[in-house]
């Protein structure tokens, strides 16, 4: 009579089919949690200090070098580095200047003589105003032009914004343009930045404003460099 009153066992086919059934829910709730594992870890990873740079797809050391202002054997003693060819997507490496990740430093000041690029680039100038050297030691690369508050800075060539800020102290709200492989220009102490790191400008587009942001008079500061040194600017701008 005891034995009467138990429920029926399941059969053979109804259990294999809870346990099926079973199986595929885990599954499925292991395959959410993985994802959701990996996405978290791809969304968290943690930003690079400040001297580092991680490198990014497509990086070499050469261009590493010329977005922080520096040279590849100073980067390659900084980080110990044997193979030039041998970075890895991801690794952090020691560089000059301030916090970068996958994108441009503004480069430091340079000391010494101005030296010659080993070949041209077609400038305008890039602002209107009256128009001298740099007379110390560590601005003698550079040209000053001076003029009135709010006078438009042009793009002295065609190129990409690699950085637009105020980050390096005495050179107040400055922009950097790469305009190929090997040169950039820079613009300093502006007043108002036009445009923005990543925007492709065009030779003679108005890129700021003339100011007198960390500077005590009201002027433009333009450097050009090659391979991150600071080369002679009046050789490559056209006669007044």
């Amino acid at each position: 009579m005891l034995i009467s009153t138990l429920p029926a066992w399941p059969g053979s086919f109804e259990c294999k089919t809870r346990l099926a059934s079973l199986s595929t829910a885990w599954c499925r709730l292991i395959a959410v949690l993985a994802i959701t594992a990996l996405l978290a870890a791809c969304g968290s990873t943690p930003p690079v200090g400040v001297g580092e740079y991680r490198v990014v797809r497509g990086d070499t050391l050469t261009k590493i070098a010329q977005k922080h202002g520096q040279s590849v054997s100073s980067l390659k003693r900084l980080n110990k580095l044997k193979d030039v060819d041998h970075i890895r997507v991801g690794q952090i490496l020691k560089v000059r200047g301030g916090t970068a990740q996958g994108a441009y430093a503004a480069p430091p000041p340079v000391t010494g003589p101005s030296i010659a690029a080993p070949r041209s680039i077609n400038l305008i100038w890039p602002a209107e105003g009256r128009s001298h050297r740099g007379t110390s030691a560590s601005n003698s690369q550079a040209v000053y032009i001076a003029g009135v508050a709010g006078t438009p800075i042009k793009a002295a060539a065609s190129g990409k914004v690699v950085y637009a800020g105020n980050g390096l102290r005495g050179y107040g709200n400055m922009l950097i343009v790469n305009h190929d492989s090997n040169f950039l220009s820079v613009y300093a102490h502006n007043k108002d930045l036009l445009v923005k790191e990543g925007e492709q400008v065009r030779q003679g587009q108005t890129i700021a404003t003339m100011g007198n942001t960390e500077s005590n008079r009201v002027q433009l500061y333009f450097e050009l460099r090659y391979n991150g040194k600071a080369v002679d600017a009046m050789r490559y701008l056209p006669k007044k």
